[in-house]
């Protein structure tokens, strides 16, 4: 076992893994690391906790330190350099005539690094752009193209529910969602009533799946042949989170309808599998 907080560089980043050494470090409390992307200030969302080795590839980094105002306030100056930084980076994209949609622009702490995140459709030359911005700010620099839900994750906006989007809010990692998902869920498979404002899918959808794939395990499919307390009959209409099933009785005279619970029927024969395989993979 080693001891471990989590340590989150955005409000509703992904939460990376420190050692906290010897200091004596709290939920809410900010700290200095050394990243991949060189020294970040960060805010750490989970209190030193006990976790098995066997979790992590590499050995741990420490925590440098924590933070001090000095360093808050350096944090608070990079925001402000980052928005100069990023009026200066859409003018010389301009300039190159790039189609290229700028989103964001990140100070590492030390200053050793600006990263420039965009958008496009294609594949982007920016050497020159490259060259351009690396005059002006005497740094490293580096450009990074980003999906669409990266995109709206770090705009944010306000979903379909009338609340901001999940992304922004809270949801540290993409999950993959599918059409599957949607479908087994009953609902409608029209693209604009399904895809969050990032035009992919709705994280949203992924939320309850677990809960409907468990309720799909137990629950006769539509077409399926069952018995039931009042004779046999075919599955019309399924209510899968009521549990209830409609069925139509095979009757001597006529075919009568009648609800059953799903835990007082038998299947005798499968039903028609709605089931898809088309998935889209988050980004």
């Amino acid at each position: 076992m080693v001891n471990v907080i989590g340590v989150r560089f955005k409000p509703a980043g992904k939460t990376y893994y420190f050692d906290p050494l010897d200091f004596d470090i709290k939920q809410g409390d900010s700290v200095i690391v050394e990243t991949s992307r060189g020294i970040e200030y960060g805010e750490v969302v989970m209190s030193k906790k006990a976790i098995d080795n066997d979790q992590f590839k590499k050995p741990l980094k420490g925590v440098i330190r924590i933070a001090t105002e000095e360093d808050t306030e350096k944090s608070k100056r990079n925001r402000e350099l980052e928005k100069e930084a990023y009026k200066i980076c859409l003018e010389k994209i301009q300039n190159h005539k790039l189609e290229m949609k700028l989103v964001e622009v990140e100070y590492t702490f030390d200053g050793n690094k600006i990263l420039f995140y965009f958008t496009a459709d294609g594949r982007i030359d920016f050497r020159e752009l490259v060259k351009d911005l690396a005059m002006v700010f005497k740094t490293r620099i580096e450009l990074r193209q980003i999906g669409v839900r990266d995109e709206a994750k770090t705009l944010g906006s306000i979903g379909v529910c009338g609340r901001g989007l999940c992304c922004s809010q809270f949801l540290g990692e993409f999950a993959p969602v599918s059409i599957k998902m949607a479908k087994e869920q009953g609902l409608s498979l029209n693209p604009t009533k399904i895809s969050g404002a990032c035009g992919r899918l709705m994280c949203c959808l992924k939320y309850e799946q677990d809960t409907y794939e468990e309720l799909l395990k137990v629950t006769p499919k539509q077409g399926a042949i069952v018995k039931t307390p009042e004779g046999t009959g075919s599955v019309e209409y399924v209510s899968l989170l009521k549990g209830l099933v409609k069925v139509k009785l095979d009757d001597e005279n006529e075919k009568t309808l009648k609800e059953f619970n799903v835990a007082d029927v038998k299947v005798l024969k499968k039903g028609k599998n709605n089931e898809s395989s088309e998935e889209e993979i988050g980004e």
